[in-house]
């Protein structure tokens, strides 16, 4: 049997060496302090329900300072008087003007030529003259009628006064004895004869004046319509001179040179330069809160004017409202129609309001919540948000002064409690 060496085998005892002690202890308070350091946000990351990158999302401070309100949009100038003139009669049309030119309240811009109106014209007036004459002739009718019945109402009245003192001196004649009763009688119905001729002529002469009145008021009446008639004629050959309503510039032209139109087709329109104003499109959310009477401002060619809302209208189109705001004073004379300019309207200006740069988090929460961020958590905190501007926010509770919240990416939240935000 062949002997091993564990006789010979014993236990050295190996020392560390300085050196090798100290790394290791150095590794250990590296990692104590490394591990002290991460603590933290291994914390929140777990007691968080998500985590968002700081480059997805959008930051604001709430301030209190004052608050405006305000529409800022592109505007077109238009006139506010901008009429379209017509055809009131049909028949070929010569245009005095061309577009562009200015032209004076009442200067003629078209001639209408129609032969078949001032015929017309022609014809009425000459029953005109044909009823005066009738209407004269109808007082001097009346006048000889009312002559002859006078002077018959005259004699009548003369044969009535002899017939009584012919009665009267048969009467005495006869007390006297001088005449026959036959005689007196004979004189008696004279005289009654006499009385109801008068009666009669008296009564003719009212009634026969009473038929000439009416005769000549029938014959003024029909006069009178006729020269109406002749009037509305001449007013329709007037405005066969096609007239400017206002002083302003000739804006277009529907009709060609010497064109034949009918009644009532368009022949030109006229924009009055003194009276124009921009019309600007709101959007429906700010539409709501606009009202005719604001003031604002109008700006373009390097200058800046006072407006005034002056119309807005009772639509709503693809989302927005047309409103007009007019020059609040003189109109500026370098402006032309359909030019450009910029429009800011002041719907409200408050002092010391707590506001926050707006953001896409007003629509996302409908402004019943907003995150606040404080160390690198971002918390669903409940607010209550007031009115907005273009660039800002009211806030009414939930927030104060200072704090900063997320005001654009909040959708990336998945509507957590709480997130971590990551850089």
């Amino acid at each position: 049997m062949i002997r091993d060496t564990s006789a010979q085998d014993r236990l050295i005892q190996v020392k560390a060496s300085p050196k090798k002690k100290i790394l290791w202890i150095g590794g250990a308070v590296v990692a104590v302090i490394v591990l002290a350091m991460v603590m933290p946000g291994i914390t929140r990351l777990f007691s968080a329900d998500a985590s968002v990158s700081a480059s997805r999302l959008a930051f604001a401070t709430v301030q209190r300072g004052p608050f405006i309100r305000d529409i800022a949009a592109e505007g077109q100038v238009v006139a506010a008087v901008s009429p379209t003139l017509y055809a009131t009669y049909g028949g070929a049309v010569t245009l005095q003007v061309h577009a562009g030119d200015t032209v004076k309240k009442g200067q003629v811009l078209a001639v209408i030529d129609s032969p078949e109106l001032r015929n017309k014209l022609a014809q009425e007036q000459s029953n005109a003259d044909a009823m005066e004459v009738d209407y004269l002739s109808a007082q001097i009718d009346a006048r000889k009628k009312a002559s002859e019945m006078q002077k018959a109402y005259d004699n009548a009245r003369i044969d009535d006064e002899t017939a009584a003192r012919d009665f009267d001196r048969y009467k005495t004649a006869y007390a006297g004895g001088g005449v026959n009763k036959m005689d007196v009688d004979r004189a008696e119905a004279t005289l009654d004869k006499a009385k109801v001729t008068l009666e009669h002529a008296k009564d003719d002469l009212g009634l026969d004046n009473d038929s000439a009145t009416f005769a000549i008021k029938a014959k003024k009446l029909a006069h009178d319509r006729q020269v109406l008639l002749v009037q509305d004629l001449q007013r329709q050959v007037d405005n066969l001179n096609v007239r400017s309503p206002v002083d302003g510039q000739v804006g277009q032209l529907f009709i060609a040179e010497r064109a034949t139109v009918a009644k009532d087709a368009q022949l030109l329109s006229v924009i009055d330069l003194s009276a124009l104003e921009v019309e600007v499109k709101v959007p429906e959310s700010f539409a709501r809160d606009l009202a005719i009477g604001m003031g604002g401002e109008i700006s373009g060619n390097d200058n800046t004017w006072k407006g005034v809302v002056s119309a807005i209208s009772p639509e709503v189109v693809n989302g927005e409202v047309a409103a007009r705001v007019r020059f609040d004073g003189q109109t500026p004379k370098q402006l032309r129609q359909n030019q450009r300019l910029s429009v800011r309207i002041l719907l409200d200006h408050r002092e010391n309001v707590l506001t926050v740069q707006r953001g896409s988090f007003v629509d996302e929460s409908g402004g019943s919540y907003a995150y606040v961020v404080r160390d690198g958590i971002a918390t669903k905190t409940p607010i209550r948000a007031g009115e907005s501007s273009i660039d800002k926010v009211e806030i009414l509770d939930g927030l104060k002064e200072g704090d900063n919240i997320v005001i654009s990416g909040t959708d990336n939240f998945k509507g957590a409690q709480r997130v971590v935000i990551s850089r």
